[in-house]
């Protein structure tokens, strides 16, 4: 599933490419060894520097606006454990400047997130359809490579 090593084992190596940088949200594709999985929605994608260096975007001037700002473009591994907000175990991405608790989980529009990554089919202008379906199918890929000692990683391209 997956390629790449690690030393303990191999990686599964999920791309977001983003396509659609909208004022109110994104739309991207999300792959698997150069396979479309499905559409997936974030927030708006916004210019964010850490001016004074304290690890987050959170400052005047450093672009991020809570809950409205998709996280920085980048290399994530991702985990699966269990989401107090939601009440169950689901995708988290590691390790995000300046975010805590980005999930990813079904949804249908912007609304529907707080710098997480929605997953479905982009059929209608800024929202992604069949969430729950898409979400299933790649959570149950995420986990059998977990389950198979593999590191599962999110590259999220702009």
């Amino acid at each position: 599933m997956g390629f790449g090593f690690t030393r303990n084992g191999r990686i599964m190596e999920l791309i977001l490419n983003r396509k659609y940088l909208k004022d109110t949200y994104t739309i991207g594709s999300l792959e698997l060894n150069g396979k479309k999985l499905c559409d997936t929605l974030e927030d708006p994608v916004r210019n964010l520097n850490d001016f004074n260096n304290d690890g987050d975007f959170d400052d005047p001037g450093e672009g991020k606006i809570y809950g409205q700002t998709a996280v920085p473009a980048g290399r994530y591994r991702v985990i699966f454990n269990y989401s107090p907000k939601y009440k169950r175990v689901m995708p988290l991405l590691l390790n995000v400047p300046g975010y805590k608790g980005i999930r990813i989980h079904a949804g249908n529009t912007a609304a529907d997130t707080a710098g997480c990554i929605l997953l479905g089919e982009n059929k209608a202008k800024g929202m992604v359809l069949n969430s729950r379906y898409h979400v299933a199918v790649v959570t149950a890929l995420m986990q059998k490579s977990i389950n198979e000692g593999e590191e599962v990683w999110i590259t999220i391209n702009t």
